[in-house]
């Protein structure tokens, strides 16, 4: 299989070079040179299969022979070392629980494959590769605990000071090893765009091996789409169309789901449900495509002014508005609405969401309140409701109970480099200066 980048079709490259390059260096994102639809069998056979086993022959199509089948199973073996149960909140409406991984997250999925993905090629490399991650949240936990450790690997995460929670922020600080975390005076946006100048800038791509971590990366975006077949295994037997409501930021997860429902998967239609970072959903309405300044909101890992895989959504539906439209729906919705059925779920059904997941429960309900047709819908919830353990206990006026993972990280030490302010310049001189010493 070959991958091409979204800003130029003709350039492809092999699995490879698309993993390791992370962005493309005309800045587009990698895509594969064919989405290939999975055969009548698979899908008839789908309830009788694992997770892994699902999990193999989606990532098989899509990787081909780029792979050796050996090292291929024994990536899933270790991506795959958790469930992704389905919880039925109400009637036909069900919770995806994607936070039973590492650090109780649904980047957790992604980041694992990636760091057994890159750590095999890293092993043909002499020079060490550096991952560079930004992260609204999830992201930087997810990635600094699966690549800990990696040999042939060093991480640096960029997160925005005061944004994430601080359980997030201890999930990611407080590693050491190959783990740097590096704290930025700016938003989200602020972070991701250090990120792509770094991949862009020819004087540190010929002293260091740069790759990306975030769902930019094409090894990140495979992943994402095993739970969506999983989750449909369940579902397969109830002969009522299905829905996804994934509550979204960068739009990975959403993207994935969609590169699912390409290779053959019967999804019905997606919600695309954000905070009031409406970037999308705008687009969706008045086919503007404006990124904007990120506002702070209480969904943090969504807080995100301008979505990189926007470009491969626009790709995938190769830039047909209408076309996108008729598949995704788009809702946006305020810290308050978020926060009042955050109680409701909670005190009228005895489910606990996240901020994110509680987004995600709110695009399903307004889609049913549009549209009276009988469907399955399902709502992503991408973290456990204790890494917003505050705002979570704010919201229901009553303590929560930590599970002992996040305990643990609690009681880490932080350790940051503080990046005074969002500037290139200053970044660069940062880097320069810790890789050099490392």
């Amino acid at each position: 299989m070959k991958y091409y980048s979204t800003n130029n079709k003709n350039r492809k490259v092999t699995l490879r070079e698309a993993v390791i390059e992370g962005l493309a260096p005309d800045n587009g994102l990698y895509m594969p040179e064919q989405i290939p639809v999975l055969p009548p069998s698979f899908f008839q056979t789908l309830h009788e299969r694992t997770f892994k086993e699902i999990a193999y022959e989606v990532a098989q199509s899509l990787i081909g022979d780029d792979l050796p089948k050996t090292e291929l199973g024994r990536i899933i073996d270790h991506t795959i070392q958790f469930d992704a149960p389905l919880v039925e909140v109400e009637k036909d409406t069900f919770a995806l629980e994607l936070f039973h991984g590492p650090t109780l997250a649904f980047k957790d999925f992604g980041a694992r494959f990636m760091s057994q993905l890159l750590g095999y090629f890293a092993k043909e490399q002499k020079q060490e590769i550096t991952v560079l991650v930004a992260t609204s949240g999830d992201t930087g936990s997810a990635v600094a605990n699966g690549f800990l450790g990696v040999e042939g690997t060093r991480v640096i995460v960029l997160y925005p000071g005061g944004k994430v929670s601080d359980i997030q922020e201890k999930q990611f600080t407080t590693l050491g090893k190959n783990i740097t975390a590096i704290e930025v005076d700016g938003t989200f946006d602020d972070c991701q765009s250090l990120v792509k100048q770094a991949f862009l800038d020819g004087e540190l791509k010929q002293k260091f091996f740069l790759t990306s971590a975030n769902s930019i990366n094409i090894s990140r975006l495979v992943p994402q789409s095993f739970y969506y077949f999983y989750a449909y295994s369940r579902l397969v037997k109830q002969n009522k169309p299905v829905i996804f409501s994934v509550p979204s930021g960068n739009f990975g997860n959403l993207t994935g789901g969609v590169l699912a429902s390409k290779m053959g998967l019967p999804i019905y239609k997606f919600i695309a449900a954000t905070n009031v970072n409406d970037v999308v959903p705008v687009y969706l309405e008045t086919k503007e495509f404006t990124p904007r300044p990120s506002k702070q909101t209480i969904s943090n890992a969504m807080d995100v002014g301008n979505p990189s895989n926007f470009a491969r959504l626009n790709d995938i539906f190769g830039g047909d508005h209408n076309a996108i439209t008729d598949f995704i729906k788009g809702y946006a919705f305020t810290d308050s609405q978020t926060s009042k059925v955050l109680a409701e779920v909670y005190a009228n059904k005895g489910y606990l969401m996240d901020p994110h997941g509680a987004i995600g429960y709110l695009g399903l309900r307004q889609y049913r309140e549009e549209n009276k047709s009988d469907f399955i819908g399902v709502f992503l919830e991408t973290a456990h409701p204790g890494k917003f353990k505050d705002t979570v206990e704010h919201v229901i006026g009553a303590p929560i109970h930590l599970p002992e993972v996040l305990q643990n990280f609690l009681q880490g030490r932080k350790n940051t480099i503080k990046l005074g302010t969002g500037e290139y310049k200053n970044f660069k001189k940062l880097l320069l200066e810790e890789l050099v010493s490392a």
